[in-house]
């Protein structure tokens, strides 16, 4: 006898503000949208591109079975109207919604959402590590036009979480335009095949994407909605900033330097949105490269980072330490986590510990981001004091996140943020330390065989009060073992025109799904 959990569709798109189906123009809609990104869209597949900078391709031309909305993050059935979950726990069957086309015109069926799943299992890429260990090539099933069936090799606490990252590609259109067994990644990194609340328009890699409404989108539009959302790249902070205060911008990203905000407040055309996100910034160290292999070296390290100084003078009191890897208002984290204080004397010790000899580090910041440039080169000042030279290299971010994609070109030292894909400890903790994520969710490369125990079993477990002890477990030995530098919690200021309104904020899209948003009456 299967568990059910359904949702009636309408009931539930209505009280969440998302069905608009219904609601007739009453007047022409704004011509566009612009979002200033301080990080480039280098790549549109949705099944290869995973990040949150890049977040707005997937958010606006695709659709996922279910969806990521508001703060706190909650989940409302998207293309899938209702799920039935066996009593195992290994056999998950969702309802697809009638009327749902992708941008050609072509019906959404269950063909498209196990075509979406088995491309996301052959290229192994972006989503691709939280499904490889749990859905084995050719076991997801159509068992007709509406009903899509995953079938899981052994339950798992954290697979509905993720569902909405399974993008439904049209796969007509995918297979159309493949070459050989290449999926079509050539073809779909400059071009899009979704079903989403935008279809593209036009895209260049060094400049950014621009789509129109997608007027047959099942959810429906508002009066005023846009009929253009543009999303361009602009690395610079002042010019972002400028931007929007001359109305060549209608929102930029949402984590601007707080003296910048602080700017845009006094802008009588400029609203700020704040939210407290799920968003950690840390330093991801790589494990595998002697000294950071050195559990000594690595506390130093820790020690030697001036947190206090960098949230007081840096970032103006306007975040949250954050001690560990999991966001403060998550659970998964011993009681009264400490985490490491600035305290050069303890370095100092803990350097004499260090069995093998030292060596000048890598410090890679994003470009763009200025609080990972200025954390590096307050890192680089702290760390010469202690005796380790430190050396700065500042990339764009898909620059840097291309070579975190192996240990041996991943650099010493990163500093960015671990941000939401599903709410669960182990998209923080787990990732940074499982094994299993080696190579593409992991920042920190560790691999032990008694932590990837306790996260096994944390992702087998249904018992909340056992999960919780799991990964507060390996949460203490994170901090044990200083397997990374962990610094503050975010909080979201969402940069708009003031003329905008229905901005839905979650730590998941942060800021970059425009579904909902439109011009003010």
């Amino acid at each position: 006898m299967a568990t059910t959990r359904r949702t009636a569709l309408k009931t539930a798109l209505a009280a969440s503000g998302t069905l608009l189906a219904g609601a007739a123009p009453a007047r022409a809609a704004p011509a566009k949208f612009v979002y200033a990104n301080n990080s480039p869209y280098d790549n549109m597949d949705p099944h290869t591109v995973f990040d949150t900078a890049r977040a707005a391709t997937r958010f606006n031309l695709y659709d996922g079975l279910y969806r990521w909305v508001d703060n706190p993050p909650k989940m409302i059935p998207w293309l899938a109207e209702s799920h039935t979950v066996s009593e195992d726990g290994k056999v998950y069957t969702f309802t697809l919604r009638q009327g749902a086309k992708f941008h050609d015109g072509k019906p959404v069926t269950a063909e498209d959402v196990v075509f979406s799943l088995e491309r996301i299992l052959a290229l192994k890429k972006g989503p691709a590590s939280l499904y490889l260990d749990v859905i084995k090539p050719g076991s997801t099933k159509a068992v007709d036009a509406r009903t899509v069936q995953f079938n899981l090799t052994q339950p798992s606490a954290i697979f509905l979480g993720t569902v909405p990252d399974i993008l439904v590609v049209n796969s007509e259109l995918v297979k159309k335009n493949a070459k050989g067994d290449d999926w079509a990644e050539p073809w779909l990194a400059r071009n899009e095949a979704g079903s989403g609340s935008y279809a593209l328009r036009r895209y260049d890699p060094a400049v950014g994407w621009s789509a129109r409404r997608f007027r047959e989108h099942f959810a429906g539009w508002g009066e005023r909605a846009f009929e253009e959302v543009e999303f361009r790249t602009v690395l610079e902070t002042n010019t972002r900033v400028l931007g929007l205060q001359r109305g060549d911008y209608q929102g930029v990203d949402g984590y601007l330097p707080y003296d910048q905000i602080q700017r845009l407040r006094g802008a009588p055309n400029v609203q700020i949105i704040e939210h407290e996100s799920l968003r950690v910034f840390q330093f991801a160290l790589n494990t595998t490269r002697a000294p950071l292999d050195d559990v000594h070296f690595r506390r130093a390290l820790a020690y030697a980072f001036d947190y206090e100084g960098f949230i007081r003078d840096i970032m103006r009191g306007s975040v949250a330490r954050n001690p560990g890897p999991n966001p403060n208002p998550l659970w998964g984290s011993p009681e009264g986590l400490a985490g490491y204080s600035f305290d050069l004397d303890k370095a100092r010790e803990e350097l004499k510990q260090v069995k093998g000899p030292l060596r000048p580090i890598t410090i890679n910041a994003l470009a763009g981001f200025s609080e990972s440039e200025q954390a590096a080169v307050l890192f680089q000042n702290t760390l010469r004091q202690i005796g380790v030279e430190a050396r700065v290299e500042v990339s764009p971010w898909s620059v840097v996140s291309s070579r975190m994609r192996t240990a041996d070109t991943q650099a010493d030292l990163v500093p960015l943020w671990k941000s939401t894909y599903y709410v669960d400890p182990n998209n923080w903790v787990g990732e940074l330390v499982g094994s299993r994520y080696r190579g593409t969710r992991s920042f920190s490369y560790y691999s032990d065989p008694e932590v990837d125990a306790l996260l096994d079993k944390a992702l087998l477990s249904s018992d909340q009060a056992e999960r919780q002890k799991l990964y507060a477990a390996v949460t203490q030995i994170v901090n044990d073992r200083a397997i990374g530098i962990f610094i503050y919690n975010t909080k979201w200021y969402g940069p708009y025109a003031a003329d905008v309104e229905g901005i839905r904020f979650s730590p998941v899209s942060n800021g970059q799904d425009l579904r909902w948003a439109q011009g003010k009456a």
